[in-house]
């Protein structure tokens, strides 16, 4: 049996300890012991992309932002979905991760971070969001586990509702935000939609025929003839004043 090789390790604002692994052919990456992502069980980063770019089909040149690199399958996805002129903005908090990408997994993603379209920003996505206005026609946020976030503390701000509307402001009209969840949470679809949006929640395998945990994203819009067509109402019945308080980690 081929062994588990750890390749790199770099540490989380918080000191949380992140680890990139290798088995084979495939690639892990864990934080304090836990795995969080694996190239084994991509499809619902993908997924991501094209729920999220579903709109900008035929756009001539959309720009969208993704927040958390990982193995580079949502930006590989996006790329693959957009023309030659869209821009793709990641945000990623990590210097590592994005030496890991260049270093270990370009032929996972294709070298996508090589592509002309791409533009890579290190450091934290909600200060990034906050500096932009009407910039992006999609924001798709993959960071950390979704709204209970594990990997760093700071990242629960940006499932805050200033981080909600910060997105908000982010978006060019009509724009979409689309967010990768472990877990489904009514409180934080209330959040959504009391921050003005519209929303659909969608169900996603970690590989194609998978029996295992789904996994969820949600896709949110002002405007809400641009969301994808299928996924689930937004199950209602919190009061207006209800927030969204992820657990702590």
């Amino acid at each position: 049996m081929k062994p588990h090789t750890k390749l790199a390790t770099a540490w989380t604002p918080d000191g949380g300890k992140m680890e990139l692994y290798q088995h084979d052919r495939d690639f892990s990456i864990k934080i304090n012991g836990l795995e969080l992502m694996n190239s084994r069980q991509h499809e619902s980063e993908q997924e991501l992309a094209r729920l999220g770019c579903a709109h900008l089909a035929g756009r001539q040149a959309p720009c969208i932002l993704i927040g958390g690199l990982g193995l580079g399958y949502t930006l590989r996805q996006a790329l693959d979905l957009l023309g030659p002129e869209a821009i793709v903005v990641v945000s990623e908090l990590l210097t590592e991760v994005i030496n890991w990408n260049r270093e270990y997994l370009s032929e996972l993603n294709g070298q996508a971070l090589e592509d002309k379209r791409t533009e890579i920003i290190t450091g934290d996505i909600f200060e990034l969001l906050l500096q932009s206005s009407s910039r992006f026609d999609a924001i798709l946020l993959d960071v950390d586990n979704g709204p209970n976030a594990m990997t760093d503390s700071g990242n629960q701000r940006l499932y805050s509702p200033a981080g909600i509307q910060a997105c908000r402001r982010a978006l060019h009209k009509p724009g979409s935000l689309a967010i990768w969840s472990t877990v489904p949470s009514q409180a934080f679809e209330q959040l959504l939609i009391d921050c003005g949006f519209k929303l659909r929640r969608y169900r996603v395998k970690t590989y194609p025929g998978s029996k295992a945990k789904q996994l969820f994203i949600w896709v949110a819009a002002e405007d809400e003839t641009i969301l994808p067509p299928g996924g689930s109402e937004p199950r209602l019945g919190l009061s207006k004043s209800a927030s969204f308080n992820p657990p702590p980690t």
